[in-house]
């Protein structure tokens, strides 16, 4: 069963817009640049983000979100606990981050 994989972000107010802009693209980079060390292939299935324009003014600090989904829980979990390239990443856009949120859900499971 697919696994949806949520990220919001805050960012630091020292955060500059290219600062910004260079995270986020890297973060959608992932998918080309997460490689399974099993099949030697990217596993991630779609990925998508962006910057929020909700009308509705819920997001508070929250600026920027992704959406990312996977085939299985075990390429979710291989992801954020193994993936060099996803490790890598968070640990540059650590040094912007001032908050983050992550929602995961099996796609059909209540």
């Amino acid at each position: 069963m697919p696994i949806i994989h949520i990220v919001l972000f805050e960012w630091k107010p020292t955060a500059s817009h290219y600062q910004i802009q260079k995270i986020c693209t890297q973060m959608l980079a992932l998918k080309e640049n997460c490689i399974h060390a099993t099949t030697q292939k990217p596993y991630i299935k779609s990925f998508t983000g962006g910057k929020n324009n909700s009308p509705e003014g819920h997001a508070g600090n929250l600026s920027h979100g992704f959406v990312v989904e996977f085939e299985s829980v075990a390429d979710r979990d291989y992801y954020v606990h193994e993936d060099a390239a996803h490790l890598a990443f968070v640990k540059d856009a650590g040094e912007l981050i001032e908050g983050i949120k992550v929602l995961d859900y099996e796609v059909g499971k209540m």
